[in-house]
């Protein structure tokens, strides 16, 4: 088979969320089945790292998509000729966006409808092309996959889509994420917190992950205690972050909350093995990989109870309602006063994460590609 894939995502120290699904996915893949052939388009210069193994071949497409209106140029008008080009047996779209302009089967990976329930989080023209493009991407699919069970359902009843048609390929965590030792975990508390214990947030800056929400919590901690923990936030600016900068500014201890920006990976494996507890309290995941990630590097988890968080977390994590910062504070102070509460959630942590798997995910994502280009899912190309 041609399988040609949109790696856009594959950014060099950009990688998010869909970044890194994109990459332990198709690394796995790749080097699984060199028997496949596999077309990697990027929209600007791309890294080497990212070309897995001899069966890639990777292809910059023009222009760069930073725009909705260049969105709509590069896979409706772009994507097309090179799926000719290259006889493609199936164009694989990790970040859900498909072409509306060809008879290729299509899979895409839609990680989750944060767009649909919270349009206001984004930008106005980007949160209109969501809404206007996702649900016709979801009716031209082949067949979708999503990381979750709670996602798939969602996508059903959101698009109306025959939930027979909805492959669920799980997130998980790399193995770096591991427990620290003592001196290890003082030497980064050392780094980044003068020393001191930190509860951490990891993820980008962004509304619907209810940064404001951690603050105003952690400030009800601190007013509430008098222990001398920080915040260390881990993560970079995405959209209308203004309200993070304006809760910060009135907080009485606002000097105990440490924003790091976005941080390699190896700095990130380091900084959650020597957290106090993971407090991640968005208001809407697909997933949640911050979750296992934490549960992988031995600390607490506390997390939202919304959405999918209670699939992923189990009965590993003390849960809060997203909307009321005092359950978040009460967490925290819970977990930070109790070590035999923190033993024993770390322990169901370790536990819980052996139920996500790379491995796993790549297969389950490379079942759904077989699913898609079984002869019956093929239709003709338009004129």
């Amino acid at each position: 088979m041609v399988i040609v894939v949109n790696t856009r995502l594959l950014l060099k120290e950009r990688l998010e969320g869909i970044g890194w699904f994109m990459v332990e996915t198709l690394s796995r893949m790749t080097r699984a089945h060199p028997e496949h052939r596999f077309i990697f388009l990027f929209d600007r210069a791309y890294d080497p790292q990212f070309i897995f193994s001899g069966n890639v071949t990777p292809v910059v497409l023009f222009p760069p998509t930073r725009h909705p209106l260049l969105w709509k140029v590069w896979f409706d008008y772009r994507v097309p000729g090179i799926l000719r080009k290259y006889q493609a047996d199936l164009f694989l779209s990790p970040d859900g966006y498909l072409s509306l302009r060809t008879g290729v089967p299509q899979l895409p990976v839609i990680h989750d409808l944060n767009f649909v329930h919270r349009p206001a989080d984004l930008p106005g023209p980007i949160s209109r092309y969501y809404n206007r493009y996702f649900p016709l991407f979801a009716q031209k699919a082949t067949r979708i996959a999503t990381v979750s069970d709670w996602s798939k359902e969602d996508i059903a009843t959101s698009f109306h889509i025959d939930p027979r048609k909805i492959d669920v390929v799980y997130n998980a965590c790399s193995s770096a994420f591991r427990p620290l030792n003592r001196k290890e975990q003082q030497a980064v508390r050392d780094q980044y917190t003068a020393g001191k214990p930190y509860f951490l947030f990891v993820g980008a800056l962004h509304p619907r992950k209810n940064i404001e929400g951690l603050l105003i919590a952690f400030e009800e901690y601190k007013s509430r205690t008098s222990g001398e923990e920080k915040l260390l936030v881990v993560g970079g600016k995405m959209f209308k972050t203004g309200n993070i900068a304006n809760r910060l500014a009135t907080m009485k201890h606002r000097d105990a909350v440490v924003f790091t920006g976005r941080v390699g990976a190896e700095e990130l494996h380091q900084i959650y093995g020597a957290a106090l507890a993971l407090t991640f309290v968005p208001f809407f995941e697909g997933f949640g990989i911050p979750v296992v990630e934490a549960m992988g590097a031995g600390i607490p988890v506390i997390c939202s109870h919304a959405t999918s968080l209670p699939e992923v977390a189990g009965d590993a994590a003390l849960y809060a309602d997203p909307h009321q910062p005092r359950q978040i504070a009460w967490a925290m102070q819970k977990v930070a006063s109790a070590e035999a509460l923190r033993n024993l959630m770390i322990e169901k942590g370790f536990r819980q994460k052996e139920k996500f798997s790379w491995d796993r995910s790549a297969e389950l994502l490379w079942a759904s590609i077989l699913k898609a280009t079984e002869p019956q899912n093929q239709e003709p190309e338009p004129l």
